[in-house]
């Protein structure tokens, strides 16, 4: 898969920019602050709905603007298809698929596939758990797509069932809150069932790519791993069914699920059973949670665990080690990518926004080694200077505004 075209209009800085692509790589040169990594956030949009820079979506419309649009060709096995998303101010976003007639902005997910490396990405390490959440939400989704439906219908149901609890712990809970509540267990045990089970296999596949990575970009004399850690696991006893204790304490550490041994493996568990647990867990948790005001069990407190050597990475690595890290979870991200390309997917396009300037001389040229045979890469830099012999290709100059073809 590759990028032949983008246009943007009143997106961040441009007013209106076009910029020609093509497969292999493309390093996109200009000063700090002039827009390049603009350009690359549009076409991390347009793969994930979602920027990597900014939570919300009103900072991508150019100031005094209340509507953007990204526009892009994108080849893939040799057919070309025309993705349109329109970014709105004070209404839902909507797309196009060749120049059809609108749809919902999430039709266009999994059309155009990216792995965006960024020195944002830090906070993948270094960062709380959302951090670690959302870099395995927005992966699933652009591997199944119909995991975006997954998250929203969690997300809503989350929002509702924590606006009940908030009532209760105000002094407001009556028979019929309780009522309600039980109905909106039911809804968030099978939501937060499907994400759960969708997460679990998903590390299952990224944890030996991700180790692969790590070697690849070190010495080799730690190894890289990942554990997902569910607040499901501790509301469990040892035969997989039991609630803990009504104080439910136990709902916030969370136990081990990849890797772990003991607890009940709940890798080996369909959406059904995971479901009845979760409501088993609810349960148990119960007193707890209108103590608090706030749903404490759930995929939205469960957490990915990156381990280095022995150690947890976060706190334990070196700044070089937590970029290396950082490297090989998007690496591992690309390498599942690649795997469902060779059954009928298709590779996606590589994006690294100003990430060379970030690394040293030995980690740059590894990582170039590695992606350089991508079907596209996309680089930007301030300078040339940063850029390893390994990814000789296309320069593109961005000037103020605009392109310098």
């Amino acid at each position: 898969m590759y990028l032949e075209h983008l246009s943007l209009t009143d997106f961040r800085s441009y007013a209106q920019v076009d910029l020609a692509l093509g497969p292999g790589v493309t390093v996109l040169v200009g000063s700090n602050g002039i827009g390049k990594t603009n350009l690359m956030e549009a076409i991390g949009y347009l793969a994930t709905l979602s920027s990597h820079r900014v939570s919300s979506d009103g900072p991508l419309l150019r100031f005094g603007t209340d509507r953007s649009l990204v526009r892009a060709r994108v080849v893939r096995g040799g057919q070309t298809t025309v993705l349109e998303l329109e970014i709105n101010a004070s209404r839902a976003n909507r797309g196009r698929i060749n120049r059809s007639n609108p749809v919902r902005a999430r039709d266009l997910l999994g059309i155009c596939q990216t792995v965006l490396f960024a020195p944002e990405d830090l906070a993948l390490v270094k960062g709380d758990p959302s951090n670690r959440r959302r870099f395995l939400d927005e992966l699933l989704v652009s591997l199944i797509p119909r995991h975006s439906a997954t998250r929203t219908d969690y997300d809503r149901v989350l929002k509702q069932r924590n606006a009940l609890l908030k009532s209760a712990r105000a002094g407001k809970f009556t028979a019929a809150h309780e009522a309600t509540l039980d109905v909106w267990d039911q809804h968030m045990a099978k939501a937060g069932a499907e994400l759960l089970h969708a997460r679990l296999k998903l590390v299952e596949r990224l944890r030996p790519h991700l180790a692969r990575a790590y070697a690849q970009l070190t010495d080799g004399s730690k190894e890289a791993g990942a554990v997902y850690r569910s607040t499901l696991q501790n509301l469990m006893d040892d035969d997989g069914g039991a609630a803990a204790g009504a104080g439910g304490s136990s709902a916030v550490s969370g136990t081990a699920v990849s890797g772990a041994a003991g607890a009940e493996d709940l890798r080996s568990l369909t959406v059904d059973e995971l479901t009845e647990r979760y409501v088993k867990a609810f349960a148990g948790s119960r007193r707890k949670e209108l103590e608090r005001g706030i749903s404490l069990v759930g995929p939205h407190r469960d957490e990915l665990e990156l381990i280095l050597g022995e150690a947890p990475a976060k706190g334990y690595a070196s700044h070089g080690e937590t970029w290396s890290m950082c490297l090989s979870l998007r690496l591992a991200s690309y390498y599942v990518m690649l795997d469902d390309a060779r059954t009928g997917g298709s590779a996606p396009i590589l994006i690294l926004d100003d990430v060379f300037a970030e690394l040293d001389v030995q980690r740059r040229r590894k990582l170039a080694a590695i992606v350089s045979g991508a079907e596209q890469v996309l680089v930007t830099a301030a300078v040339d200077a940063d850029i390893p012999d390994e990814l000789s290709g296309r320069r593109v100059k961005v000037i103020p505004g605009g392109i310098d073809e």
